[in-house]
């Protein structure tokens, strides 16, 4: 067998004809091209240039019910030749599967539309070690910052490509610019560290490095000081960054894996209303722009937009073809993959549509209350829905923020934080999944 080495369709039909002539009853194949730079610059110094090219093909084969993955970043001609054989062998040793096969042809994607997600433009290393070194200058002159843990700015660019053995063909490619800082405030013990960043799809959406570096400085210093409060039961208003995680936490609760084996809080909510009525969730493979924007799905199929809550209800599981079929359903369009493992159901671009009420009008009637600018830790049971994580940020006080707050937990269940949660007006895209501020009462916080 003989490939082109620069012509990725050429690759995969290659490769799935050699798996087919193997033995292979069927088979499917991804190819991955990147190129990364990135550069780091701390204390007005530049600590590290790098950059790193790399391609990867993985070739997966169906024996029956059997199944089996191979990957490779080596395309020579003897390499690429050995693998199909080797991957047919792997698969008549491996135990059946009934739920294992590729997308039905019927629901592959036909159209790809475009997404405008690869930015024509690289910045030179030069132009990179200008923005980690503004970002960091800026955040540095804020009065009261002390110290950096660095800047940085980083470029990337990928393009993936998909075949099957029934005929599909698709490919993509995005590009991400980077930028970010995370600084220290104060003195001794009493110091504290605070961030921002920014990535975007082309270089003119990305914000300045000045409007990043002042922003993570002066978030430093907002957190000088912090108090931390007694035992109790209080509103709790999340940024969007936080609130953002409540979404995360969503999204692993309906994934059609964790519902076929019965290991979520969620499994048995199909229809039901799990937010209050007007909330809505989307997720939007096809966002213009969108960081993890895609026209079809890893396994080849259509994907779309699609409203996963509606007026408060659950509409749907997140599914790729093993779990649909394990739930004698239709696949959803989620299917995600790299070249070493199979697909599993992932989302794209999520988001909990905005309210109708601003921030202030979401806080003001806030006698005491709790503004969670920071999460830490893993403490959620997606069996149960337990919610606990420590957290830091600002007391609310008669509808202001007062001064800040950190050591405490707070703590709750999913399905009553869910009930309970008000989204403000505030939504901005910034990341892959995004959400405006929220306010959930009724949560307990723990503290001294």
């Amino acid at each position: 067998m003989t490939a082109p080495a620069k012509d990725p369709q050429a690759i995969l039909a290659a490769v799935l004809a050699a798996a087919k002539k193997a033995g292979a009853d069927a088979a499917d194949a991804l190819f991955v091209e990147g190129v990364s730079s990135s550069v780091s610059y701390r204390l007005g110094k530049l600590e590290d240039v790098e950059r790193a090219e790399s391609s990867d093909l993985g070739l997966r084969v169906f024996v029956g019910n059997r199944v089996a993955i191979v990957s490779s970043t080596d395309f020579s001609a003897d390499a690429l030749a050995a693998l199909p054989a080797r991957a047919v062998t792997m698969a008549r040793l491996a135990p059946e599967d009934k739920y294992a096969g590729l997308a039905p042809t019927d629901r592959l994607a036909r159209d790809i539309p475009a997404l405008d997600l690869e930015d024509a433009g690289e910045p030179s290393a030069e132009r990179l070690v200008e923005m980690a070194r503004d970002v960091e200058g800026a955040a540095l002159a804020v009065k009261g910052v002390t110290n950096s843990e660095g800047g940085g700015a980083s470029f990337s660019r990928s393009a993936v490509a998909l075949a099957t053995s029934t005929g599909f063909y698709g490919r993509y490619a995005g590009t991400s610019h980077g930028i970010g800082v995370a600084v220290l405030a104060g003195i001794g013990t009493g110091m504290e560290r605070d961030y921002d960043h920014a990535s975007t799809r082309h270089a003119s959406d990305l914000r300045s490095a000045q409007d990043i570096g002042r922003t993570a400085g002066e978030k430093a210093v907002r957190r000088l000081n912090p108090r931390s409060m007694k035992s109790q039961s209080v509103p709790v208003v999340f940024h969007p960054d936080e609130a953002a995680g409540l979404l995360g936490h969503f999204a692993g609760a309906i994934s059609g894996a964790a519902i076929a084996r019965g290991v979520s809080f969620l499994k048995d909510k199909m229809g039901a209303g799990i937010f209050a009525p007007g909330i809505t969730i989307i997720d939007d493979p096809h966002r213009v722009r969108g960081l993890r924007s895609k026209p079809f799905d890893g396994e080849g199929v259509a994907n779309m937009r699609r409203a996963l809550i509606d007026d408060g209800k659950l509409t749907s599981w997140l599914l790729d073809c093993a779990s649909a079929r394990q739930l004698g359903l239709a696949t959803t369009g989620h299917a995600a993959r790299g070249t070493g493992g199979p697909p599993s159901p992932s989302i794209t671009n999520l988001y909990l549509a905005a309210g109708k009420a601003s921030v202030q009008e979401l806080i003001g009637d806030i006698k005491q209350g709790f503004y969670v600018t920071e999460l830490m830790g893993m403490g959620v049971n997606g069996v149960t829905g337990d919610y606990s994580r420590g957290a830091a940020g600002f007391w609310i006080e008669n509808g202001e923020i007062a001064f800040p707050v950190a050591e405490v937990t707070i703590a709750g269940n999913l399905i009553d934080m869910y009930a309970r949660l008000t989204p403000a007006s505030d939504l901005a895209f910034r990341q892959g999944t995004n959400a405006p501020t929220v306010r959930i009462d009724g949560m307990t916080l723990a503290g001294a």
